[in-house]
């Protein structure tokens, strides 16, 4: 907790006497008054209660309600954080290259360079840039 400047000023207090004798049947008020005795605070959503609870109470100074909503205002807003987006796969097929090897060994079933293409594509390994371009050199030479 921290140290207040005038320890014997207990704006909280007030504001829960007041609401006990509003609302002397409010079990609601009542554990609030007792958790603060108990523990010396309250959390955001009981303060918000009570804030709630002591607004229709017409004797009540407004600026205890004042600080009292300060009080809410101070404490930390507790908020879920937005879930992790869904990991994305390590490897995702390359179609086009898929389809070019098939259509070589189509043609050409032996052909050991694209056999190994092949085997990288099966194995999800991809295709470094220059064998794109080799396989791109053997599609138009072999196919077209």
């Amino acid at each position: 907790m921290q140290t207040r400047k005038k320890p014997d000023v207990d704006v909280l207090k007030d504001i829960l006497e007041a609401a006990k004798l509003a609302y002397p049947k409010n079990e609601f008020v009542h554990s609030l008054a007792f958790q603060y005795e108990e523990r010396g605070g309250l959390s955001k959503r009981q303060l918000e209660g009570l804030f709630k609870k002591s607004q229709k109470i017409k004797d009540l100074a407004p600026g205890k309600l004042a600080t009292l909503e300060a009080m809410i205002l101070k404490k930390p807003s507790k908020t879920k954080a937005a879930p992790p987006p869904p990991p994305k796969p390590m490897f995702t097929a390359d179609e086009d290259s898929i389809h070019k090897v098939t259509a070589i060994l189509d043609r050409y079933p032996q052909h050991k360079r694209v056999l190994v293409f092949q085997q990288m594509l099966e194995r999800n390994q991809p295709l470094s840039p220059s064998d794109k371009t080799e396989l791109d050199k053997f599609h138009k030479l072999l196919v077209k």
